[in-house]
């Protein structure tokens, strides 16, 4: 699994333990590319980098001596173009990656006002995909969010829009519904910023699937949900793994560490049986994640509090303000082992 560890010599010539993961996540707990772009090439360039936990706040060390592939969370994900930047990287290093790109459309609503308009980031996405192959940018709508100015009928116009644009360049859209009540960060956020928030009844989340499934007659997408209980098979809609070994296998079969890491063996084709056997010898789920997440095991290298998009209904800061305060950290110490720059 992704619990391999190893010694490691930081760059003051102190040896320390570290997590030697072969699948990085970057991250769910902020935007990497977004913001933190050039802290995390040089980290991979420098071979390691510091993460706190959120929980006791114990400092670890992450080495990417055995990564072969990460992935990518972010909204605004552009800076993944960029000449001679991390994808060149990962390419001359040999690598593996691909990108769960939240693209929402709440531009009319304000509720995310750190991002470029939507029709930027599709631009971005499409960009993307050129650069990455087909398969390796995952549109998200992430979350679904019920107010008193946005209806089902409003959330399946935007996705109308957006879907219309990606048809082609990508084959799964997934989605999940603002649980609200559940998180007390959600709650506070949305209450503080003056956000007239609905919750989502069963009823109502099976009225958007109904009219998702409709949409998607035209584009053939793959849905799935995202950490959802609810059972949306009857619309043509399943459970999502965003850290997805079935994705791996299927863009990433050539590396021979990341199978063998995953567990997982190809048998050649013959003239009997032309395609190649794919067998799982065991399950990759990640116990660590919430109950109805079907990811796969990966170490994780953001924290929280550091994401500035300052989007209203945000489940990864406490308050905008410390997240702003972080980031001012960062930028006064970009080259730190840590996000944070402390």
């Amino acid at each position: 699994m992704n619990r391999n560890k190893t010694s490691l010599i930081k760059e003051d010539g102190t040896t320390v333990e570290a997590f030697a993961p072969v699948i990085v996540s970057a991250s769910r707990s902020t935007d990497i590319p977004g913001f933190y772009y050039d802290w995390f090439l040089h980290r991979l360039k420098v071979g390691y980098s510091a993460w706190t936990n959120p929980f006791n706040g114990a400092r670890s060390y992450v080495s990417y001596h055995d990564t072969r592939l990460i992935v990518f969370w972010s909204k605004n994900p552009v800076h993944l173009l960029d000449k001679d930047g991390i994808l060149d990287f990962l390419e001359e290093k040999g690598i593996n990656c691909y990108i769960q790109y939240t693209l929402n459309d709440y531009d009319e609503e304000d509720l995310e006002k750190g991002v470029p308009c939507v029709a930027q980031r599709i631009e971005t996405f499409k960009h993307l995909v050129d650069r990455l192959g087909f398969g390796k940018v995952i549109w998200r709508f992430d979350p679904l969010v019920l107010t008193d100015r946005i209806s089902i009928e409003d959330l399946l116009k935007k996705i109308e829009r957006i879907g219309n644009e990606l048809h082609g360049y990508t084959e799964k859209l997934v989605f999940s519904f603002a649980d609200i009540s559940g998180y007390k960060k959600v709650r506070s956020n949305l209450i503080k910023n003056g956000i007239a928030y609905r919750e989502f009844t069963e009823e109502l989340m099976k009225e958007f699937a109904r009219g998702l499934q409709v949409l998607n007659a035209k584009w053939g997408f793959e849905l799935a949900t995202c950490g959802e209980k609810i059972d949306l098979q009857e619309f043509g809609i399943v459970h999502n793994k965003c850290v997805d070994d079935d994705l791996i296998i299927k863009y990433f079969s050539n590396d021979e560490a990341l199978m063998e890491h995953l567990g997982v063996e190809i048998q050649p084709g013959d003239l009997f049986n032309p395609e190649k056997q794919i067998i799982k010898h065991r399950n990759n789920k990640d116990k660590g994640q919430r109950l109805h997440c079907g990811c796969i095991a990966s170490k994780d290298i953001g924290e929280y509090n550091t994401c500035v998009h300052l989007c209203e209904y945000c489940y990864a800061n406490d308050t905008k303000d410390v997240a702003r305060a972080n980031y001012r950290q960062h930028l006064a110490n970009p080259h730190s082992e840590t996000i944070t720059g402390r």
